[in-house]
């Protein structure tokens, strides 16, 4: 029996006609066709457009395991999904969780190493919520470098600053793989041949608390490196149709403020 709850998937007339319903018809129709990107040119300049299916699925994650507080490395229209996700269940249980642990309750935490593009995510939430003015939440956006380093002997990257919380759930679909410092023995992820190597989630995973949901957008060079040398005790799963890779720690309860934390996730 899995230990978190997968959503189902959903015909794209459904997901469209859910964002509408959700006050996101602009999310819809800024989905268009998706972005092609041709082998000799993988550098970025604009915003990915929304891809409908996807961020339905981050939403489904979080509203149906009950996640109360949000990491998020990179920025883009999962930003405002989260924004969206976090709103509807601090409406439903902001006064279920007073016995948690939780001190950044229905919080998100943004950590974007190109400030264009975090500027970009901040300024479309706050239009969003201009229309919500009754649904705040606490949003934090960190801006960091990112360099080459190497981890347990193996080249990967780290971002310079990240930010003390506890999230219950991590989006990884960032840094930039090309938005990079210095190298390792003259290797960089800066090529496009490379590909990105996140190593922080490494370097944080005995602060995570068992139950803490990972998902890997793409990245699945990245999601075999996490598998490989995570310590604990990891359940993962690929959905390969929406490319996300999803990790669950299922490591025993680290005591009673612990237990009361899962057992909130249980209950409807």
């Amino acid at each position: 029996m899995m230990k978190f709850k997968v959503p189902q998937k959903k015909s794209l007339r459904y997901v469209k006609n859910f964002f509408i319903k959700k006050g996101l018809k602009n999310l819809v129709k800024e989905s268009g066709d998706l972005q092609k990107i041709s082998n000799n040119d993988m550098i970025i300049k604009d915003p990915y457009k929304p891809e409908l299916q996807d961020l339905y699925m981050l939403y489904q994650y979080i509203l149906l395991n009950k996640r109360t507080t949000i990491l998020e490395f990179g920025s883009g229209w999962s930003s405002l999904i989260f924004c969206l996700a976090i709103q509807d269940l601090k409406k439903k249980y902001k006064n279920k969780i007073a016995n948690l642990r939780r001190h950044n309750p229905f919080e998100i935490f943004i950590l974007e190493n190109e400030k264009k593009f975090l500027n970009i995510s901040k300024n479309r939430i706050k239009k969003y919520n201009n229309k919500k003015s009754n649904s705040f939440i606490k949003i934090n956006y960190i801006f960091s470098t990112v360099q080459m380093i190497l981890y347990e002997g193996k080249i990967a990257t780290e971002y310079m600053k990240i930010p003390t919380c506890s999230p219950d759930f991590i989006y990884l679909d960032g840094p930039d793989q090309f938005k990079v410092s210095n190298n390792i023995n003259g290797i960089t992820t800066a090529h496009k041949d490379m590909m990105p190597m996140v190593s922080d989630l490494l370097k944080i995973e005995y602060f995570l608390t068992p139950g803490t949901i990972i998902v890997c957008d793409g990245r699945g060079a990245n999601a075999n490196f996490l598998k490989h040398h995570f310590k604990r005790n990891w359940i993962y799963k690929y959905d390969k149709k929406n490319d996300q890779h999803i990790f669950y720690l299922d490591s025993q309860t680290l005591g009673k403020i612990n237990q009361l934390q899962l057992d909130f996730y249980k209950k409807k």
